[in-house]
This record gives C-alpha cells, sequence and structure tokens, in this order.
C-alpha cells in the first residue's frame, strides 16, 4: 500500500519522517475531513496542539464529549467521515452513547483516544482517569463490541493501523476506535506497509442468478413498487436508486428511517410508507404490490411502525449493501450497486401509471388566531422548506411528523431513526451547520429533548452557525406520554419550563428569538427568521396548549397500542 501523502501544500515542509500525529491528521485531510470534533482533557494535549500547527484541519471544541459524538456523526452524514478526539477514560466513557449510535445508524467516523504515558500503562501505574486497577485496556474492550475495530497506535504500527481504521469505517459504514499514548504523539513514524485487505466485489455467477430470480417476479408483475430505506442512504445508493426507479417506471415509497433518501419532488414518489400508522394511500400501494424492491430495508419495530408493516417475502427482493434476498433465496456476495444496474438494464418497463394521492400536510389551515396544533405548524413547515435544506429532526413527536412532511429536492434528513437517542439532534445541529456552512439548517426538537443537550446553542453560537431552531413547549415528553398507555399524566414525563427565547443571551450571543401561540404568530415568525437566519441563529419557541397534541401517525401509534393492551388484558 502506498504511505497517505497530504495534498495540502502548506504543511510540505514537514520532516519526511513524519511524527504519529502528523501522520495521523495527514491520513484524515486525505478523506476530505477538515474539522475534528471533541472537548481538551490533558491526555490528549498533545494530539491537539499537533492539530493546532496543523494547516487545513480545525479542531472544533464541544461543551461536553457525549455533544461532539452527536455532532461528529451529523458531520459524517453529510460528508461521508468524521473525526472525534477525546481524554482516556472520562472523556471516552461520556461519549461512548454517541459511538454506540452511530453503530447502530451506520455511521462511520474515527473515535480518537488521548491515553496516558506509555511508560504509565507498562508499569501499571495508578493514574487518574482510570479505575484504579493498572489496566489500561479495559476502556478499548468496551469499544469492542459497538465498533468495526480497535488499536492502539505505535510509532510502529501507525502505517498500518491507520490506514486500515479509516478503509474499516469506510467500508462497513461504522465507527472505529484508535488509542495512543500521549508521549508517543510526536515520535517519528516507523515506516512499515502492509496489503490492506482488497474490497469487497461482486461475484459474477450469484449476480446472475439473484437477476434471474427477480426477473421472473417481475416479469409477472402489474403494480411493482421501489422501497427505498435507510441502508441506501448510507451505503450512497442515491442515484443508482433513481436512475432504477426512471429505468422500470414504477412508483417509489421510502420507510421513516429512509427519509430523504428519494427525491420526494419526482412524479414517481409516492410518499412515506409507515405500516398500519401511515397514509393508508401508500399502505395499499405498497402491501398490494404484487412485487417490492426493498433496498437497505431495515425491519426493525419503529421503521415497520410496530411491525405491523405487512409484505409479503414471497413477493419481494431485498437489495442489501453486500448481497440479495428473493423470497427464501439468498445470493452472497453482491454489490448492492451492481444489482441495481443490472436490473436497470434488463428491458424491463411497468405500463401501468404512477397513482399518488394528496401528502398528509399539502392543505395549508390558514386561521392566523387559531391557537397551533400539529394539524397546522406541519403544513407551514413544509411550506417553508426549500432545496437542499438540512433537517435535522430529534427523536419524539417531530419525528413522526416531519416523516409524513413532503420534502424539496435535495434535502437532507439527519435523524436516528433506530438509536434514538434523547438529544441527539441538537448537537447534531452543530455539527451540520460546521460540515455545510454553505446550506440552511433547521433544527426541530421538543423542550423535553433540547434540555438534554442545549449547551450546544452557545457552541455554535461561538461558531457563528446560523440554523433556525423550532423548539417544540408541548411541557414534557409527548413521545413518552403515547408510548405509555397503562398511566397517563405520569409525573416524570414533565419537564421545568425555560425561558427558551433567552437561551442566546444566557450563552452570550445574538439570535432573533420569539414565542408563537398562533398559526399567525407563526407565519410572521417564520418570515422574519427566513430572513434574519441569513445573519444569525433563529430560536422559535411553539407553544402548544394541548400536552397530547401530536400528528396522525403518533395517534395511529396510540390507538394500536391501546388495542394491544386491552387484548393483553383478556388473556
Amino acid at each position: 500500500m502506498i504511505a497517505p501523502n497530504s495534498s495540502n501544500s502548506s504543511n510540505r515542509d514537514l520532516p519526511i519522517q513524519k511524527t504519529v500525529g502528523h501522520y495521523l491528521f495527514d491520513c484524515l485531510y486525505q478523506e476530505g475531513i477538515t474539522d475534528i470534533f471533541g472537548v481538551p482533557g490533558d491526555y490528549n494535549f498533545s494530539l491537539l496542539d499537533t492539530l493546532e500547527k496543523y494547516k487545513g484541519i480545525q479542531f472544533v471544541n464541544g461543551r461536553n464529549e457525549l455533544d461532539s459524538g452527536y455532532a461528529a456523526d451529523a458531520y459524517a452524514r453529510l460528508k461521508g467521515l468524521a473525526a472525534l478526539i477525546t481524554t482516556f477514560g472520562v472523556g471516552e466513557m461520556s461519549t461512548c452513547n454517541s459511538i454506540a449510535g452511530a453503530n447502530s445508524e451506520n455511521i462511520p467516523l474515527i473515535h480518537i483516544v488521548g491515553a496516558p504515558p506509555s511508560m504509565a500503562q507498562q508499569q501499571h501505574k495508578l493514574m487518574h482517569h482510570t479505575l484504579m486497577d493498572g489496566n489500561y485496556d479495559v476502556f478499548r474492550k468496551v469499544y469492542e463490541p459497538i465498533t468495526a475495530y480497535t488499536a492502539v497506535l505505535t510509532p510502529e504500527n501507525a502505517t498500518i493501523e491507520i490506514p486500515l481504521a479509516i478503509q474499516m469505517a469506510k467500508e462497513k459504514k461504522k465507527p472505529v476506535y484508535l488509542m495512543i499514548a500521549i508521549d508517543l504523539v510526536a515520535k517519528p513514524i516507523i515506516q512499515r506497509f502492509t496489503q490492506q485487505p482488497a474490497p469487497e466485489t461482486t461475484q459474477p455467477q450469484s449476480l446472475q442468478a439473484a437477476v434471474d430470480h427477480a426477473m421472473q417476479l417481475l416479469k409477472q408483475a402489474q403494480n411493482a413498487v421501489v422501497l427505498v430505506d435507510v441502508r441506501a442512504m448510507r451505503f450512497h445508493l442515491e442515484e443508482p436508486v433513481l436512475q432504477l426507479a426512471e429505468a422500470l417506471t414504477i412508483p417509489v415509497a421510502t420507510t421513516l428511517y429512509g427519509k430523504g433518501a428519494f427525491d420526494e419532488s419526482h412524479p414517481q414518489f409516492i410518499g412515506t410508507y409507515g405500516g398500519a400508522f401511515g397514509r393508508q394511500e401508500v399502505r395499499t400501494a405498497v402491501e398490494r404490490a404484487d412485487c417490492v424492491i426493498a433496498i437497505g430495508l431495515l425491519w426493525a419495530d419503529s421503521n415497520t411502525a410496530n411491525f405491523t408493516a405487512r409484505l409479503d417475502p414471497l413477493r419481494l427482493i431485498q437489495i442489501q449493501p453486500d448481497h440479495v434476498k428473493i423470497g427464501v433465496a439468498e445470493y452472497p456476495h453482491i454489490m448492492a450497486k451492481d444489482m441495481l444496474q443490472a436490473l436497470q438494464r434488463s428491458g424491463f418497463r411497468q405500463r401501468s401509471p404512477v397513482i399518488k394521492g394528496d401528502f398528509t400536510y399539502d392543505a395549508l389551515i390558514s386561521e392566523p388566531d387559531q391557537l397551533l396544533t400539529a394539524a397546522t405548524y406541519y403544513p407551514r413547515f413544509q411550506n417553508m422548506l426549500k432545496e437542499n435544506d438540512i433537517l435535522v429532526v430529534e427523536t419524539g413527536t417531530f419525528y413522526y411528523g416531519i416523516g409524513q412532511v413532503k420534502l424539496p429536492r435535495g434535502t437532507t434528513v439527519i435523524a436516528q431513526g433506530g438509536w434514538q437517542s434523547i438529544g441527539y439532534a441538537t448537537p447534531a445541529t452543530y455539527g451540520a451547520c460546521i460540515a455545510a456552512p454553505r446550506r440552511r439548517v433547521l433544527l426541530f426538537t421538543g423542550d423535553g429533548s433540547l434540555q438534554l443537550t442545549v449547551q450546544e446553542i452557545s457552541s455554535m453560537l461561538v461558531h457563528g452557525c446560523k440554523p433556525i431552531i423550532f423548539v417544540l413547549n408541548n411541557q414534557g415528553y409527548t413521545i413518552e406520554k403515547y408510548l405509555n398507555v397503562k398511566t397517563e399524566n405520569q409525573a416524570y414525563n414533565r419537564v421545568p419550563n425555560w425561558s427558551y427565547t433567552k437561551l442566546a443571551e444566557a450563552f452570550g450571543g445574538d439570535a432573533f428569538s420569539i414565542s408563537v401561540r398562533t398559526n399567525g404568530e407563526l407565519d410572521d415568525a417564520i418570515k422574519r427568521a427566513e430572513t434574519d437566519c441569513q445573519a444569525r441563529l433563529c430560536l422559535i419557541e411553539l407553544i402548544v396548549e394541548d400536552a397530547m397534541d401530536a400528528p396522525d401517525y403518533m395517534q395511529h401509534m396510540r390507538q394500536y397500542l391501546e388495542k394491544q393492551e386491552k387484548l393483553r388484558h383478556r388473556e
């Protein structure tokens, strides 16, 4: 393998025999990383000192390690790869939840941990930030099950381990973990290169067998459908999927996790498939199709509306990143892009027209003095969206509501559909603003979620980020109230009522902040924010009187859960 050499001209005066730190940052810079998130700690000082002198990558400080992990997660979704630096023990354990989330969500990021001096480790000295047992491998072992790869860097292995870790992150779409002792960062690397594992490729015989089987289903189909899910986004299959749909002239739906994976302004897009909880027209089209081409399908509870999705496996062509399954037959060693291109060239064309009804929030309810409800503010969100917007959506009420909003072309949705860690979206917004400073970023979060990670609004203000933040003040964790059908008015689902419009002032920054209660007030606030967001952060607090007000999707979910609970009592 050829050693990475930085193309950054400002670093060309570095010595030929680079240090471990410079080599690490060269490798990351080659991958397009221009920002590294994290929090300073005494065991990562040598990493950060090296990074301060390195031209082309900046250190982006967070208010805590957990938030920095969330920010790096969003950055990776937009740029393909991210990096994070924490200190040993306390720092890496703080960010552990965000790394587990990146694993669950198929997000590639490099977690770099600065560790105690190498001699202290070898002598098993009792150092701070440890468990006081002399074991310096315990935290790496914690990371083994939640990352695709872990390694302890030394000058002797850096040129082997760093490229391998990056390759693993990119191919597996998972986080990886690299630990380095503070005294080894400035040591010169020892040039030792080895052949890295070759990327997995498609086996031609397996591909041909899968295509032949798929064509048997398609040739008999009168009303086939393409269903696009989250792994299509994670493995960058959006363009091949679009080309397939256009070549086959068949309708396309996405799942809730796969929101934004297909251009929703496209004439073949029919909506988001949400099992028994989503739009009935989409459910009918998908579940009554005589063939469903499912791309990157993830059969999880919250992606299938509590498993109410009804897809006949015998009519299902499942195209996953590295294999295909058709009915009960499995075809390994097939890269998704190759399968999509083969089907595109198959010559199949569906003759029946694409039938699509109105989307959930197409109708704008305009009574200006009417109090805000889900039925009135979601159409306004849909109406204000622009091409290429980035929507960061918090776990909870907003996640299910935005899932039914029709998106303009080029819109990116950032949300944790699977991991669903409350508080993710605010620091993720920070990461999105750093990754894409020229795109408009909108954050949709609830009062309960915001209170977990609100500090990152301070980080946004410091770095000149200008998102439009919508805070839904509905008196606590409404999503939790919906999910718990056994009791009502739970005290544990309430949160303190903060003065959200004063947050920017409290953090020492300038912002446009306003509270709204009616449709008219929201209309005016959106108009103002659309202008002000060019110069400063904007925060709009939506005060909703009914704490149980929620989008249709959640109401259907609640009805289903109540029925299930009654059935359990009868048994």
